[in-house]
């Protein structure tokens, strides 16, 4: 096979990072979007090592012209799009940016690849925040939509526009409605990270109190390496669908936070309180995701568990702290 080419739009989030390393480790040859890339955050590609292997440009997905001439300019067989605002949280503060992000982003490629009749193979980053509340249930491709945030409703309109287009014009494009997946490289705003810092920080003496919101809600956590693959191998597949990627298992929140203060020998029932200002305005108290389809179909299965994945989260925080001091006493 003649060498592959990605473009990631987005590539300086957890996401488009961990599938930056997948893809180059498959011998593709990787171009990666920012909307600037001078003033680009570039850190998680630089913590994986793969800085100076791919290729970074500036790209507006909100600006069609934009858009159009990077896919010319890189002439890419795959393009995987993983941009737009992705906080739940602020997209309640944010609504229009969220859904303009998003959605607007989403239908330029759709309309860009429809315009130039192109076989470019597209991924769309959908979400597990369409469903909404999925009531002790396992949600699948068949779920009906019920989204509880403006971040829910822009995903769930992106990824009815990708259905479309394949529909009307016979684009090989899919969504991937993946569930909770989680890393070292998450945002310190985001509540999994939040948790593995602060429990690492107040390991290492700190006297503070973690303050969380809403600690019985049930999320289905997976681990983010494990699920760029899935993105990977959806555009590999033969014909063009929608998967769910998820592990099938739903712990509370509590549970997280229990098992990331256990990795640090403490109890978190010392260090944790709730704050009502913290919780959102509609959330979410159930969600689970029925990956079988991805099984059945794709071959995909998740390799790192619950337990697993707060175990390196919060190791990773005490490897960041340990070299932090080592760089300080060499200076």
């Amino acid at each position: 096979m003649p060498k592959q080419t990605a473009l990631i739009v987005g590539i300086t989030g957890p996401d488009g990072a961990y599938l930056a390393r997948f893809l180059l480790d498959k011998g593709y040859d990787v171009f990666g979007t920012s909307r600037n890339i001078g003033l680009a955050r570039t850190d998680g590609l630089r913590v994986l090592g793969i800085h100076d292997k791919i290729s970074l440009l500036s790209v507006s997905p909100v600006d069609f012209r934009s858009v159009s001439d990077a896919i010319d300019r890189v002439a890419p067989h795959e393009i995987y799009n993983l941009s737009g605002q992705s906080s739940v949280a602020l997209s309640f503060s944010q609504p229009a940016e969220t859904l303009s992000s998003v959605t607007q982003a989403t239908i330029n490629f759709l309309e860009a690849l429809r315009l130039k009749k192109s076989n470019i193979r597209f991924y769309n980053a959908g979400s597990s925040e369409i469903f909404g509340d999925t009531e002790g249930h396992a949600a699948n491709e068949n779920t009906a939509y019920h989204p509880k945030s403006p971040y829910g409703v822009a995903k769930a309109a992106a990824v009815s526009l990708v259905a479309n287009y394949r529909d009307a014009y016979g684009l090989f494009a899919c969504s991937g409605l993946l569930f909770n997946h989680e890393s070292p490289l998450r945002p310190d705003h985001f509540v999994t990270r939040k948790i593995t810092t602060a429990a690492a920080r107040i390991a290492n003496g700190s006297d503070e109190r973690l303050k969380l919101g809403d600690i019985s809600i049930h999320r289905d956590w997976g681990w983010a390496p494990d699920y760029v693959e899935a993105m990977w191998m959806m555009l590999q597949h033969d014909r063009p669908e929608d998967f769910v990627i998820a592990s099938g298992v739903a712990h509370r929140l509590d549970e997280f936070v229990s098992a990331a203060f256990a990795e640090v020998g403490l109890a978190w029932q010392d260090h944790v309180e709730c704050d009502d200002s913290l919780r959102r305005p509609t959330d979410i108290r159930y969600s689970r995701g029925d990956a079988s389809k991805a099984a059945r179909q794709l071959g995909w299965r998740p390799r790192v568990g619950f337990a697993e994945i707060i175990s390196r989260m919060v190791h990773a925080e005490q490897e960041k702290r340990n070299q932090f001091v080592v760089n300080s006493v060499r200076t």
